[in-house]
């Protein structure tokens, strides 16, 4: 029988490793792009922490004020840390490793998922590669193609996804393979992580993600 997968425990580690990086990059780092259009790494770490406490009432009124569109109701979290500095958004990081509120939910999945994204998002733009230990990978993977807010399904439908370097694979229909990071992140979007991949497959997935 396979044990079951402690994604929470999984996040934290994800975060921990997040703040490590977070500690050691210069103040330009911080005011860097990443590969989410319009947001630095500052914003990107204000948007991954800006759930975390939220009760269920708080979160619905947030969505509420952001008209139910995620891209305004993401920007309006985002805001809410305009005024912190890199070592204010450490600080916070820090404070929750252990995640809390809607990133908690599923298990942890969501925290792992989002944050396994997110830091890439970070080094990818920064040029700081890692090597993502297989169990996040493999805990991850799977939620991000069903995961609705970051559109995966529309993308992988019809469509087989294989790991180069994992024992991984899922789908029917044309392959498209290629290491596990990469699926991940062209699963949530990032064009830049095409040009890793490769299949059949493959056109058909760049050209959703174009669209």
């Amino acid at each position: 029988m396979t044990a079951a997968v402690d994604a929470t425990a999984l996040a934290h580690d994800e975060r921990a490793e997040l703040a490590a990086l977070l500690a050691g990059l210069t103040p330009e780092q911080w005011r860097a792009p990443t590969l989410c259009t319009k947001w630095r790494v500052r914003d990107v770490v204000a948007h991954m922490f800006s759930y975390e406490e939220l009760g269920m009432g708080a979160l619905i009124g947030r969505f509420i004020a952001g008209g139910l569109n995620a891209d305004r109701v993401n920007a309006a979290g985002v805001a809410r840390f305009a005024d912190h500095t890199p070592d204010d958004l450490l600080a916070r990081v820090k404070q929750h490793l252990e995640p809390s509120g809607l990133p908690a939910k599923f298990g942890g999945r969501i925290a792992l998922t989002d944050g396994l994204i997110h830091q890439q998002d970070i080094r990818r733009s920064l040029g700081l590669p890692r090597e993502i230990p297989a169990d996040r990978m493999l805990c991850a993977l799977p939620f991000a193609c069903t995961a609705r807010p970051i559109g995966a399904s529309k993308r992988v439908e019809g469509l087989t996804l294989t790991a180069t370097d994992l024992d991984w694979t899922t789908g029917t229909g044309p392959n498209v393979e290629g290491s596990a990071e990469a699926l991940i992140m062209a699963v949530a979007g990032r064009r830049e992580a095409l040009a890793e991949l490769s299949g059949p497959g493959q056109p058909i997935l760049a050209d959703r993600i174009g669209a």
